[in-house]
């Protein structure tokens, strides 16, 4: 019985489905982590998304901002970007049903030494802490107060955590930290602007893992959303977007020793100017 984990699928069904047949997963024995952003983008988000449901015995996965955005656009707080793909979900038949699905799931998951979040944990949360926040927002969304939240999900503010934070501004800010977070600021105000790799940081910014005291230590962080940031496993966290949109690699790791296993994009986007 494996564990696996993979990183951001955003409809790339294709490599989904050649990725798990070289690693050999079996939907009866194994169990698959999905990183987030299940769809999007890519060109077979509906298939992606029916993949997830159809094995949810075997597979899980963690809400990823663009899984959100989907949600949000169905109850009408969000507008459809053009390079979106969400429309075959959206006049599917089931649609309902599938997306009442999704906001039923989580925004972290732990087993054993591992977390798995979209985008990643603020360094001043204890797992203990990280999963207690995760479930005020989930409770938002799977419950009939849905609405309320996709009506003030969006924006970049607050943009720092404070315990005492309440309503929207706390589920704002929670939701942003698991979902979309990559830079932080030296005093860990989460920037929602930067998009490149480590490399390209600029001064006064640092990657939310490499701050200081980070008090999720315990566990290895397996995450996605950061494309541009590549495979990663150090630091204690394994970063697993690896571009498949972008016409990189659909990039799977075997959480047990930590091989990582790799199928080719046929894709010809770019994230330097799709973004």
């Amino acid at each position: 019985m494996a564990h696996y984990a993979i990183g951001d699928l955003q409809g790339c069904y294709d490599e989904l489905e050649a990725l798990l047949a070289k690693i050999g997963f079996n939907p009866g024995n194994d169990t698959l982590w999905l990183t987030g952003d299940i769809v999007n983008r890519g060109p077979k988000s509906l298939q992606c998304l029916q993949f997830a449901i159809r094995h949810e015995s075997s597979v899980q996965i963690v809400l990823g901002n663009h899984d959100l955005h989907l949600l949000a656009v169905a109850y009408g707080y969000g507008r459809i970007k053009r390079s979106d793909t969400l429309t075959p979900i959206l006049e599917h038949p089931e649609c309902r049903k599938m997306l009442d699905w999704l906001r039923a799931q989580p925004l972290m998951l732990r087993h054993g030494r591992h977390v798995m979040v979209h985008a990643g944990l603020l360094p001043q949360w204890r797992i203990e802490e990280a999963e207690s926040l995760a479930r005020e927002v989930e409770a938002e969304l799977s419950g009939n107060r849905a609405e309320g939240y996709f009506a003030h999900m969006y924006g970049n503010k607050p943009r720092q955590w404070q315990p005492e934070l309440s309503g929207y501004d706390r589920l704002r800010v929670i939701t942003n930290a698991f979902t979309r977070m990559r830079a932080l600021t030296y005093d860990n105000a989460i920037d929602c602007d930067f998009k490149a790799g480590l490399a390209d940081m600029p001064s006064g910014l640092r990657a939310w893992f490499e701050a200081p005291d980070r008090q999720n230590l315990s566990h290895t962080i397996v995450f996605g959303h950061w494309s541009a940031l590549g495979f990663l496993n150090n630091n204690g966290v394994i970063a697993l977007d690896t571009g498949a949109l972008w016409g990189g690699e659909l990039t799977a790791v075997n959480l047990a020793d930590h091989e990582i296993t790799q199928i080719a994009s046929g894709s010809e986007l770019s994230w330097q100017t799709a973004l």
